[in-house]
């Protein structure tokens, strides 16, 4: 058996591993590089010929961990793809919104490009399009959570609550190779503790090979109890200065999240009356589906519905789908509130409202989620005086502030009570998801901790047993 990490390596985007056995060869995600010095990826032919693969099994719908599945299928891809139910009904939703924004971003740069008399590094075509995501969705199977599902007879699979978002998981494998079970955690990535919306992650006490996310593992998040205050002091203090909050939000599991600290918010009256947008049509479809999967929810969340306080439903919430819907925000002359995706900023309307609002002193640009290397988001996180957005330099004027703490990962402390549920024999353990010097100090953690086996692999690097 030998593994050979295809992605999320000494980076965060575009997680995916080969797994190989004696007579079986299959893909743990097949996600979409977002850093730009990674994008190249996305458009090179998929490493492994697709055609030779007979399996893909998701962790989850974000586009890190599934974006490149229609195009391995279009490559010759024809095998399962098999996920968590939630997963699979949020998948259309995931892929069918990518597919739509890099067909209008391919229409936009060639249209600009022609203009400006030169051509970018990468094709003015749509990386898929929505009818290849049609034929890659017919491959999808369903899987519920804890269940060993055997995939031959050498092998089966067990998906486990990762905590990350609606339907994440971890994929426990467990192979029979020389009369000898090996197991195989991929956590995916792993969720915070006492979150909102969703249940804690899974724990496990045996392994003997960890591939585990550290996108969060040189540090840990504010205490959860402050989220909210820090969220409602953001608002109020932005209001006062006559300015819109603007959150780039994942339309899934962060925009449903922040929903249920608005509501909480605006009932307990601890923030200023004013109109709250959610302006992405894919996070209120996403939003309808947490509807459909309360077996996915943790106790409090499931409480709410039950009492009829809906998260999901309080004063001032506007969803917006249509694009006029979406342009009439800018004629609003007082205070807004603003959630649109993507949530790196690197396409769709959120970019729309960064140059309606970033050149201004009073609004507030705020970020509560990751924000990789080379992405838009990043930029002006890390404090660029001024910023491309469409093709035109836009100087930051407007407050940039972060919340750590509404992120969908677990920081280094909870990475850390993961791993210590693990008994003796230890497992080998793999850090990927991570930039490389985050997921280097993550390991010095480990090995100074724990002794044990710790490794960054590389990109295409192969390990496994003889």
């Amino acid at each position: 058996m030998r593994i050979q990490f295809l992605g999320a390596n000494q980076q965060v985007t575009g997680s995916c591993y080969l797994v190989e056995t004696d007579n079986q060869r299959f893909l743990i995600d097949c996600g979409l590089y977002q850093e730009r010095a990674y994008l190249d990826r996305n458009w090179a032919p998929f490493p492994v010929p697709p055609e030779t693969i007979e399996c893909l099994l998701l962790t989850h719908v974000h586009l890190d961990h599934s974006g490149l599945i229609p195009k391995i299928v279009r490559e010759g891809y024809r095998g399962k793809i098999i996920a968590t139910p939630a997963t699979a009904e949020l998948l259309p939703i995931v892929l069918c919104d990518a597919a739509r924004i890099q067909v209008e971003d391919a229409e936009y740069k060639k249209k600009r490009h022609k203009k400006e008399g030169r051509h970018g590094p990468h094709p003015e075509i749509p990386l898929y399009t929505e009818a290849e995501v049609e034929k890659a969705l017919k491959l999808v199977r369903t899987a519920p959570y804890e269940k060993a599902i055997p995939l031959s007879k050498t092998l089966q699979v067990r998906f486990c609550d990762a905590g990350h978002i609606l339907g994440s998981s971890m994929i426990e494998l467990t192979i029979k190779e020389m009369n000898r079970h090996r197991i195989i955690i991929f956590t995916g990535d792993i969720g915070q503790w006492k979150k909102p919306l969703v249940r804690d992650p899974s724990m496990f006490e045996r392994a003997d090979a960890v591939i585990m996310e550290s996108t969060y593992g040189d540090r840990d998040h504010e205490d959860p109890s402050d989220e909210e205050t820090m969220l409602a002091d953001i608002i109020s203090e932005t209001v006062r200065a006559g300015g819109n909050v603007v959150i780039p939000v994942f339309a899934v599991e962060r925009a449903q999240e922040l929903l249920f600290h608005l509501s909480r918010l605006v009932r307990q009256k601890r923030i200023p009356r004013l109109p709250v947008f959610l302006d992405s049509p894919m996070a209120t479809n996403v939003t309808e589906v947490f509807l459909h999967h309360h077996e996915c929810l943790d106790e409090e969340t499931t409480g709410l519905f039950r009492s009829g306080a809906s998260p999901f439903k309080f004063s001032g919430l506007i969803f917006t789908r249509t694009k006029e819907e979406s342009k009439a925000i800018n004629s609003f002359r007082r205070p807004c509130l603003i959630m649109a995706g993507s949530g790196m900023c690197t396409a769709g309307r959120i970019k729309h409202h960064l140059v309606q609002n970033i050149s201004r002193p009073e609004p507030t640009i705020l970020f509560v989620g990751y924000q990789a290397t080379g992405t838009l988001g990043r930029q002006i996180l890390d404090g660029q005086p001024e910023v491309r957005i469409f093709g035109q330099q836009h100087p930051v004027r407007a407050q940039v502030r972060q919340i750590q703490g509404f992120s969908g990962h677990a920081g280094r402390t909870g990475l850390l009570k993961w791993l210590g549920n693990f008994t003796i024999p230890y497992p080998q353990v793999f850090l990927t998801h991570g930039e490389k010097n985050v997921s280097q100090s993550l390991m010095d953690v480990i090995v100074r901790q724990k002794g044990w086996n710790v490794d960054v692999p590389a990109y295409r690097e192969t390990w496994g047993w003889a």
